[in-house]
């Protein structure tokens, strides 16, 4: 079974986006890439010398921070939100 069924991708986008339909926000990107950073990281603590899971991390946590980076520099009240509301450290 996917960790990431359609299923649980609707439940982030209705959670963090406009509505479940909406997955070009930035806040449910965002949601999105930190759902699939945890399952990640998780799969790494268990198999740490799987080197193409930790690129494929860091290109994740890359994008996140682009998006983090764009919401920040066009909207300070959605970009704060969303680091509360997901638990992200800046």
């Amino acid at each position: 079974m996917s960790y990431l069924t359609s299923d649980i991708k609707k439940e982030i986008f209705k959670n963090h986006g406009k509505s479940e339909k909406d997955t070009g926000s930035s806040e449910g990107q965002i949601a999105l890439f930190t759902h699939r950073i945890s399952h990640l990281t998780g799969h790494l603590k268990t198999k740490p010398k799987d080197k193409s899971t930790e690129r494929s991390l860091v290109l994740l946590v890359g994008k996140r921070k682009a998006l983090l980076d764009y919401l920040r520099k066009n909207d300070i009240e959605r970009y704060r939100a969303i680091l509360k509301k997901l638990d992200i450290r800046k």
